[in-house]
């Protein structure tokens, strides 16, 4: 029981974690659009990152063995980092310049936010499976918890972000920060997991 108790809460730890980072690329990514079109970004992102999980556990217990992943998903991070190093600097720019954004984002930066947000939900969507599988190993009424649980974390805490963001627009560059060191920290752990596998 103790066992059981002490697992779910690695998984809840976990999720709030690792959910809580593809909430904010998500919000990250609708607060750069048009107010009438965060929405529709916001629930495909969820929905992308929900299918994503659900896929993605069904066959997690052949990834969490394969070497390798987890470096390619810290890569795909990076490549999303700079994307939203030079959205964030647009998004900062002068009254005028946004008021052109705003006119010309419609399609194109929808387009954008959404391309983002779908690499980065494969990147996280992996990362999380593959963290609650090492958890739940093969308790298969672990891992949907933790699927369903992350599922959840992401339906309510993406609407609030980007709330926060579009206020406070200093945020975005904590949150870039924050994904900067995720990113380091996935690619570094996918390294040392695949660098037995380069020696021999």
């Amino acid at each position: 029981m103790l066992e059981w108790i002490l697992d779910v809460s690695q998984i809840i730890i976990a999720d709030i974690v690792l959910s809580g980072d593809n909430a904010l690329i998500i919000g990250m990514a609708a607060s750069a659009v048009p107010e009438e079109s965060r929405r529709k970004v916001i629930f495909i992102g969820l929905m992308a990152a929900a299918i994503l999980r659900v896929l993605f556990a069904l066959v997690a217990s052949y990834l969490i063995s394969i070497p390798g992943l987890l470096l390619l998903g810290g890569l795909l991070l990076f490549w999303v980092c700079w994307k939203f190093y030079g959205d964030i600097k647009e998004f900062s720019s002068n009254n005028e310049e946004k008021e052109k954004l705003q006119k010309d984002v419609s399609g194109k930066g929808i387009k954008a936010a959404l391309i983002t947000i779908i690499i980065a939900d494969v990147s996280m969507s992996l990362d999380n499976v593959i963290a609650i599988t090492a958890i739940a190993r093969d308790n298969k009424t672990l891992l949907i918890f933790g699927i369903a649980f992350a599922i959840l974390i992401m339906a309510l805490f993406a609407t609030a972000i980007v709330k926060l963001l579009t206020k406070f627009k200093w945020l975005s560059y904590l949150g870039l920060i924050f994904l900067v060191y995720l990113s380091s920290k996935m690619t570094f752990d996918g390294w040392l997991q695949l660098y037995p596998f380069l020696q021999s």
